[in-house]
């Protein structure tokens, strides 16, 4: 008998990472969890422990490969890494913030801003280069686990993208979906394409024994 159960899919965003209050535009840069990116991803790995996961992949840079390893403990899994989950590569523009980057290249800048979705990266990607090895690795990863539970940890931007190609949504409204830091969104096959069962949900984070 054929097996009828869907492929399900559990897009996660790692946690926040060191630094990030200073909002800096971070792209291939292999920068660790916080603590409170740590703790962020432990709430979310208690929240998935109630679920059967058969495996777990990541992008494989160090906040991504940390976060998987979280979730795949109480599985008893082991995160497989793929370079091609990584997030944008946004080339001379890493390691600034945004009011850095308007100082240094106002002109770019402002193209950036006029045209997200098209928009190459000074000595980086666009978005539909982004798109395209992203959702390249997410097809590898369901050929492989048809019929499977399975958790794909990455990043705000190759997330977006890969919803956005899963739901037909215009890659010039990526910044529609909100993809917070450990944020769960969850996908799942269905008639040939994809269903979006759950967007954007962040476990609670507990506070401190005093």
């Amino acid at each position: 008998m054929q097996d009828l159960t869907p492929t399900r899919v559990y897009l996660v965003r790692h946690g926040a990472v060191a630094g990030a209050e200073r909002r800096r535009f971070i792209g291939h840069l292999d920068v660790p969890l916080s603590p409170v990116g740590e703790a962020q991803i432990e709430a979310l790995a208690r929240h998935l422990g109630r679920t059967r996961l058969d495996a777990v992949y990541s992008s494989d840079l160090v906040r991504t490969r940390r976060s998987a390893e979280i979730l795949a403990a109480p599985h008893g899994l082991r995160a497989e890494p793929l370079a091609d989950l990584r997030e944008f590569a946004m080339g001379r523009w890493e390691g600034l913030t945004a009011e850095e980057i308007r100082a240094l290249d106002p002109t770019a800048f402002e193209e950036w801003m006029a045209d997200i979705g098209g928009f190459q990266f000074p000595g980086g990607e666009n978005l539909a280069q982004v798109a395209h090895r992203a959702w390249r690795a997410f097809e590898k990863i369901v050929a492989a686990r048809p019929g499977q539970r399975v958790a794909v940890v990455a990043h705000g931007g190759t997330n977006r993208a890969i919803l956005c190609r899963a739901l037909g949504i215009p890659l010039d409204r990526i910044l529609t979906l909100g993809q917070d830091y450990a944020a769960l969104s969850v996908v799942e096959a269905v008639d040939g394409g994809w269903r979006l069962r759950l967007l954007n949900h962040c476990e609670p984070v507990l506070a401190p024994s005093p």
